[in-house]
């Protein structure tokens, strides 16, 4: 895929992970254990041909660019690829001016130099798993000014509140464009993953910041859709977008099912990360698990029953962890019940011998925390 080079987008002010985003934005967010969020869209573009690509964040970026690193543990291409960070170059005075069409005006420059003619836009906040140049050859077929890849779902009214909704006329063309109330089970949800041409992107970025102050590009495609051919590209695969707590705990816990897994998970694409050398887990005497995600270098001596466990975890003798997501470097002590709690990195629960919470409000135990 030569003829694309690759924009992730970060997240606007609707998506909010409580309490994880506080120490990173979503792109850097821990998920299943050994990957962060944005592995799954990077690894979408490597394994599209794509190896041009810039990664914009939006602030707290030192975990972001300590797991991105020079990209080369991502399989991209060493003599002519290259994977840019990017951000407002100026002061925000306020939020609601810290938004993508901002930051793409701020570096405009590098997009206009990089010698390619089209270009796939995604959010870091979506994990699936699709290739791109399939949506590309699809655009170019359509003769479309923007391709909008979305999902029909049958949950609307429980999931991806606030994602863009589409509807369409006879010729797949986009009509409008409006969010997600939750108000119908069965939509078609946008994925905010858009392919266009570069003098497109160019043109839309200027058209909003004349427009709005505040427009963001999707705004900006959601008002021209008359003008222009705007056309959608259905995908059928498995979809989680990360929004909210309770959408990045539902979706770990969704993962844990091996059938759901192999959807995102295939042979024959992927899922670069970061790895580092580390000892397999150890499980003590009395050590049980049960449905469970377990990464490497842990100690396990208690019961894990249907949780995500990270790198370095220790959970020690009588603790049980049911329902659970336990971030990198977490210690569980003697005789601790979780059931239904998301434990940040390196956080420590000893005294407290007991916290539960539901699915749609699971516990959130912060970076480093002693309990």
């Amino acid at each position: 895929m030569n003829d694309a080079f690759g924009i992730i987008n970060f997240e606007d002010q609707g998506i909010r992970i409580e309490g994880l985003m506080d120490y990173r934005p979503v792109s850097a967010i821990s998920f299943l254990g050994r990957y962060r969020v944005i592995d799954f869209v990077l690894s979408n573009m490597v394994n599209s041909g794509i190896d041009q690509i810039q990664v914009y964040f939006k602030e707290k970026p030192r975990s972001l660019i300590e797991h991105l690193g020079n990209g080369r543990h991502y399989n991209i291409n060493s003599k002519r690829g290259w994977l840019h960070l990017l951000g407002m170059e100026s002061t925000i005075h306020s939020e609601v001016y810290n938004h993508d069409v901002n930051t793409f005006t701020q570096n405009l420059h590098l997009i206009q130099d990089i010698n390619k003619p089209y270009v796939v836009i995604a959010p870091s906040y979506m994990v699936y798993s699709l290739d791109y140049s399939q949506v590309l050859k699809a655009h170019l077929e359509n003769n479309a000014d923007v391709t909008v890849v979305y999902k029909n779902v049958d949950n609307a009214n429980e999931a991806f509140s606030g994602c863009d909704t589409l509807s369409f006329d006879g010729s797949k063309r986009i009509t409008r464009m409006e969010p997600n109330r939750g108000k119908y089970k069965i939509r078609n949800i946008s994925l905010e993953c858009y392919v266009m041409s570069k003098k497109m992107l160019i043109e839309l970025v200027q058209l909003a910041a004349k427009t709005s102050s505040l427009f963001r590009l999707k705004d900006m495609i959601a008002d021209v859709l008359s003008e222009y051919n705007i056309i959608g590209y259905r995908f059928s695969g498995y979809v989680a977008c990360l929004n909210s707590l309770s959408a990045y705990y539902n979706a770990s816990m969704e993962l844990i099912s091996y059938p759901k897994a192999k959807e995102l998970f295939k042979s024959d694409w992927p899922i670069y990360t970061r790895t580092n050398d580390s000892p397999p887990t150890v499980y003590g005497e009395g050590g049980q698990v049960e449905g469970s995600m377990v990464s490497n270098g842990c100690l396990i001596e208690g019961s894990v029953i249907h949780s995500v466990i990270g790198r370095n975890v220790v959970i020690k003798q009588g603790a049980v962890i049911k329902d659970s997501v336990l971030l990198p470097g977490c210690f569980i002590g003697k005789k601790v019940a979780l059931n239904k709690v998301i434990v940040d990195k390196k956080a420590l629960i000893h005294h407290i011998k007991k916290l539960e919470g539901t699915s749609t409000e699971p516990v959130y135990v912060k970076n480093r925390d002693r309990i």
